[in-house]
């Protein structure tokens, strides 16, 4: 009784507008042979009407990074907005899958209740640090060199994605770590956690990271990351709709 009563305890503590779409599309961001050469033709035919257009390289990387700019602070609210993991399927943070043998057996406990107030006070802490994304996210897009900028134009589907996650994860990590603890502390769950899955590891071939704070964090940014890839992919997709006065501007001449 005390053992369910301690993971019982447990539980109930736990308490990009992808302006630049289009630019990825149609400068490269296809995957056949054929569509490759055709993005690559396009970028070259906005390099070389640049000049007759007014435009250089610098304003083309401009225009890429107004758009990912604004894509990478759309995605970020949306995650830090109320219910932006919890109520994502494709983000939500569930109890680790190793745990679910220990999950379903508390809930048939009729502990249900505590195993929910659980999954939504790991998904709130997410909620919390992704505020601290987008200028991170900003900070990395004004560093981009006109070659970064380039080779993400010319890049795969999800080239600026995987751009910043190379060059974001580490400030990321150390923002969003504090706040996680932070917001699981205030309810004990890291302290429960530990003591309950370090026991369970013990006894389970599957193990379970009893290190709470680690495995939100963990989450919270493969969540982002993926916001962030699906920003870009309305990106590829319309441009037009979602672009800046500059890169109307990029892209017009691209049309000539």
């Amino acid at each position: 009784m005390k053992q369910i009563l301690g993971i019982s305890l447990l539980l109930a503590s736990f308490s990009f507008q992808p302006a630049s779409a289009q630019i990825l599309k149609k400068l490269g961001g296809k995957s056949s042979d054929s569509t490759k050469s055709e993005g690559n033709s396009i970028l070259n035919n906005v390099i070389n009407t640049g000049s007759k257009t007014g435009l250089s390289t610098d304003e083309i990387a401009s225009g890429l990074k107004e758009a990912l700019s604004k894509g990478a602070e759309i995605g970020a609210g949306k995650l830090s907005a109320l219910d932006g993991y919890f109520g994502n399927a494709a983000i939500k943070i569930l109890m680790p899958e190793e745990a679910k043998k220990v999950e379903q057996k508390l809930r048939s406990f009729g502990m249900g209740k505590q195993v929910d107030q659980a999954i939504l006070s790991m998904n709130r802490a997410a909620e919390d640090a992704a505020k601290s994304a987008a200028p991170i996210f900003v900070n990395a897009i004004k560093q981009m060199s006109i070659q970064d900028a380039m080779g993400i134009l010319k890049g795969g589907d999800y080239a600026a994605t995987n751009y910043l996650k190379g060059k974001t994860t580490t400030a990321l990590t150390e923002a969003f770590r504090p706040v996680i603890e932070n917001s699981l502390e205030k309810v004990d769950a890291t302290k429960y956690w530990n003591a309950v899955f370090t026991a369970y590891n013990q006894f389970s071939k599957e193990k379970v990271n009893p290190d709470l704070v680690s495995f939100v964090t963990e989450k919270a940014l493969a969540g982002i990351f993926f916001q962030v890839g699906e920003e870009e992919k309305l990106i590829r997709k319309d441009p037009v709709a979602r672009t800046t006065e500059l890169l109307k501007k990029v892209f017009s001449s691209s049309n000539q």
